[in-house]
């Protein structure tokens, strides 16, 4: 078999580890078609497919997976070469994106976006606000901030220090309705859910609070909605600390039940942690977090 190109193994490095052909081109400084080209000529000489077309999206082959781990040394060792020329991490450029639930990319991001700006403001992030799990196989994002541990081969996962949800409601809701006295009445005072409501119902009658997911009358798959509803005085939701201590004019219900102990984890595909922008984005993530959620504490 004959050596492989680098130029090849480059625009394929590059692709795969920006997730498209335009942001690929434009790092390398090629034109679209160019560097399309010296993707299918790569997939000729090995005679493998590495990206599944899906519409205008390319999503890596379990063979690009491989060959992405194959070449991302020597992708990373070309931009270290490149950084040290330059001179700091300022130089960092290309895009990193990162996955969270709505209400931590609207709440907790922003705080953190500002360092990574000050800190590398050539990086392009993009915040992906999702409920659901991104799929870091198929490159829907770079970082994932997930509340539940990485289960799928190749991905690696970093756990911070676990956060709490409490119970809240709006100050007007307080003044005109009370605190609820224990699990029951809580059950009884209007409680907002989020999906997976049967999974929510069942949790919250573990703790002391009597109810089925037929209990709750306002609902949705927004963790922000949600929230609205609560700064509006429609109900109590549970909610994670440090989203609610961002938010004027809410109350921690004093109620003798458990925290919610909700664990934090920080993810990214292993074909991309050596990254330089990767580490870096996933550094400041991890400081900042860490700061951001304090230690666990049952004291109002």
């Amino acid at each position: 078999m004959k050596p492989l190109d680098w130029n090849l193994l480059r625009a394929f490095h590059a692709t795969a580890t920006l997730g498209s052909l335009s942001a690929a081109a434009r790092r390398l400084a090629l034109t679209q078609p160019t560097l399309s080209r010296q993707i299918l000529a790569l997939e000729a000489d090995l005679d493998v497919a590495l990206f599944e077309r899906i519409g205008r999206k390319l999503f890596l082959t379990s063979t690009g997976s491989v060959l992405l781990e194959h070449t991302r040394l020597m992708g990373e060792a070309a931009e270290a070469v490149s950084l040290s020329a330059v001179g700091d991490a300022q130089a960092l450029g290309g895009r990193v994106s990162i996955s969270a639930t709505d209400t931590y990319s609207a709440y907790v991001l922003p705080d953190i976006l500002a360092r990574i700006r000050l800190e590398a403001p050539q990086l392009t992030v993009m915040v992906l606000a999702s409920n659901d799990l991104s799929d870091l196989h198929r490159r829907e994002a770079d970082i994932a901030i997930r509340h539940v541990a990485p289960d799928r081969d190749g991905l690696l996962g970093q756990r911070l220090p676990d956060t709490e949800a409490h119970f809240y409601a709006s100050n007007e809701w307080v003044r005109q309705n009370g605190i609820p006295a224990d699990g029951a009445a809580l059950a009884r005072s209007g409680l907002i859910g989020m999906e997976d409501i049967d999974q929510f119902a069942a949790y919250m009658s573990a703790i002391g609070v009597p109810m089925v997911a037929s209990d709750f009358r306002l609902l949705s798959n927004s963790g922000i909605a949600v929230w609205q509803m609560v700064q509006n005085g429609l109900g109590i939701a549970a909610m994670l600390r440090e989203v609610a201590d961002r938010t004027p004019e809410v109350t921690r219900l004093p109620l003798d039940l458990p925290p919610i102990v909700v664990p934090v984890w920080l993810v990214t595909h292993r074909g991309l942690a050596s990254s330089p922008r990767i580490r870096l984005v996933q550094k400041i993530l991890s400081e900042e977090l860490a700061h951001t959620i304090q230690p666990r504490s049952s004291a109002l």
